[in-house]
């Protein structure tokens, strides 16, 4: 049973996201802290099933596969949901584009390179990429009982979550650029071969 939890984890957060969906949409206190710990739940669990998967060498296709989708799914559905209520307005919305369109180009890339038996590894720049993405989406998610909790002068929740948003498209887009330079780098020398 131990050896299957990481794929578990992996699974139960594809599943939490309608039940976040349905949170994010409940009025008040309630509302915004049921959907931000949801979120943080999903985000933390994406952190703890490839650790356990590691740690029990458990790490398997299945896992490989639904890894990236359910990240990709939990973070595509709060952005939408985010940009939807008017949390994410204005400018901010390209932070957001910003952010699926390079999800959406990784896992394209990483398909093609997969056909050349070739990795993509994740890079401590693309991790700390993703842990500010989680944490500016949960801040954000928190709506006005984040900012009635975290008010600093003219920095509250909302302020500071947009703050990270930006951040973390910055170096979605550097490191989107690294993993696309490897690629094509890759593709070019296959071509180079025929």
């Amino acid at each position: 049973m131990l050896k299957k939890i990481p794929n578990i984890l992996t699974i139960g957060r594809i599943i939490i996201v309608p039940f976040f969906v349905l949170a994010f949409y409940l009025p008040g206190f309630y509302g915004d802290l049921t959907a931000c710990v949801l979120f943080v739940i999903a985000s933390f669990t994406d952190f703890l099933d490839g650790m356990l998967a590691r740690m029990m060498g458990e790490e398997s296709k299945l896992g490989e596969l639904l890894d990236p989708i359910a990240d990709k799914i939990i973070v595509a559905t709060a952005l939408i949901l985010l940009v939807m209520s008017g949390t994410i307005k204005h400018y901010e919305v390209i932070a957001a584009i910003i952010i699926l369109t390079r999800e959406i180009l990784i896992s394209g890339l990483r398909e093609f390179l997969a056909r050349g038996q070739i990795k993509l590894p994740v890079t401590n720049l693309a991790k700390l990429k993703t842990f500010l993405q989680m944490v500016a989406i949960a801040l954000l998610l928190t709506g006005e009982t984040g900012n009635k909790i975290l008010n600093f002068q003219d920095y509250n929740a909302q302020t500071i979550g947009i703050i990270l948003l930006w951040l973390s498209a910055f170096l979605t887009l550097y490191t989107g650029y690294e993993y696309l330079r490897k690629g094509i780098d890759h593709a070019i020398s296959e071509d180079n071969k025929n």
